[in-house]
């Protein structure tokens, strides 16, 4: 199969959560004997250089970078405030790359155009009037429902109305787009089972995987455990769930086990987190080594309140053999067994309560570690992932033609 993939930020390097589910996908179809070609948006705040890229991911993926300036102006935020159309969404339509979209679909021929995420929806028009290939579109969360959780838990009204807004109309335009492609690829079964209420588009769950092979679990436990949260900081979510712990779960802990350590690592970590200043926080900004780094940690912190999608980096806390405790919001979309592979806890006094037990328990630490090792082994192999959207190509290819059979 020949597919072209756009994506809303450059799968190279990956070195964030987008970026890395767009790149599994990329190297398990490479791997799997098909050709892939990349057209990316390049924006200030995900802005990637030419000679990031290697030479042979160039030459395997022929990527191909649109600059598109992304940043929220406030005159045409305002003006959104009277108009039904997503402000989300508006900022992602460029006449430079529907021109190198077009460009590229007239130079070759491609049986799938894969949308990485639905901010790549406006140039659906644009590809079936050059081309007839199948359309799918591979969600990475449901996006309305992301703004949709964080307008609830605001309370300044002006601030919560805007997002009602914003959440209204990206709502909208997210439930229209998903009529028009020919496939939807979910990362989670939790978002298909959302977008097959909604539509009678095929849909499938595809979720983030990884090649177990690359990740060495590390099971062994230092004799203190530590405690650590690695994740992007320019998305919300993350940053939410961290001053939201930090808040109400740190100092409570710190009390009862004055020696414990956390450890917050990321790209993007903002000023106010950088120079905080709280007993045995560390705070260490983007890591060279992102898997070093979890393999000399013990337990992964994920405490996200709102979001949508898949938690890549509980993922690879877990092909690393590490016990990750989380939210129900965290764990969403993950195949889980609660205290077999992960453990839950959604306030302050079951987190607190958790971790003085555990630090305290070295052989539970690890059995869960294993467990969830295991849990990717069984459910999150690249390979076998891609087998399955292989199918799903082939299953909405034979459903397209069947259909136009009929109409003929």
């Amino acid at each position: 199969m020949n597919i072209l993939m756009l994506c809303n930020k450059s799968p190279y390097p990956p070195s964030e959560g987008g970026p890395m589910a767009m790149n599994s996908i990329v190297n398990g179809l490479l791997e799997a004997g098909h050709k892939v070609k990349i057209l990316a948006v390049n924006s200030e705040k995900y802005h990637i250089k030419d000679k990031d890229i290697p030479q042979d991911y160039k030459e395997k993926t022929g990527i191909e970078l649109v600059n598109l300036d992304l940043s929220i102006k406030p005159i045409e935020a305002f003006k959104n405030l009277f108009s039904d159309k997503s402000y989300h969404v508006e900022r992602f339509i460029s006449e430079d790359f529907r021109k190198k979209l077009i460009e590229i679909l007239k130079k070759d021929r491609y049986d799938i155009v894969q949308l990485e995420m639905i901010y790549m929806a406006p140039y659906i028009e644009t590809i079936r009037a050059n081309s007839n290939a199948l359309i799918v579109l591979r969600a990475h969360n449901v996006e309305h429902l992301i703004w949709d959780r964080i307008a609830k838990k605001t309370n300044f009204l002006p601030r919560k109305w805007y997002l009602n807004h914003l959440v209204r109309t990206l709502r909208e335009y997210e439930l229209n787009a998903i009529n028009k492609v020919d496939g939807i690829a979910a990362i989670t079964y939790r978002d298909a089972a959302f977008f097959r209420g909604e539509t009678s588009v095929p849909v499938i769950d595809i979720p983030f995987g990884v090649n177990p092979e690359e990740f060495t679990p590390n099971y062994e436990v230092n004799e203190k455990p530590t405690l650590y949260h690695i994740g992007s900081m320019n998305w919300m979510p993350n940053v939410e769930g961290i001053r939201w712990f930090l808040k109400n779960v740190w100092d409570k802990l710190q009390a009862r086990e004055p020696e414990i350590k956390l450890n917050l690592a990321g790209r993007h970590m903002p000023k106010w987190l950088m120079n905080l200043k709280k007993q045995n926080v560390n705070v260490l900004g983007e890591v060279p080594d992102a898997k070093e780094f979890i393999s000399k940690n013990d337990i992964a912190i994920v405490p996200l309140l709102s979001g949508s999608g898949i938690r890549i980096k509980i993922i690879e806390s877990m092909a690393m053999g590490k016990t990750v405790i989380t939210t129900m919001i965290g764990a969403e979309g993950i195949q889980y067994s609660e205290y077999n592979n992960i453990i839950i806890a959604d306030n302050p006094t079951k987190i607190i309560e958790t971790i003085c037990r555990i630090i305290k328990d070295p052989a539970e630490i690890q059995r869960i570690g294993r467990n969830a090792r295991k849990l990717i082994e069984d459910i999150y192999d690249n390979k076998k992932i891609i087998d399955r959207l292989l199918i799903f190509y082939d299953e909405i290819s034979k459903t397209k033609k069947d259909i136009t059979y009929i109409n003929h």
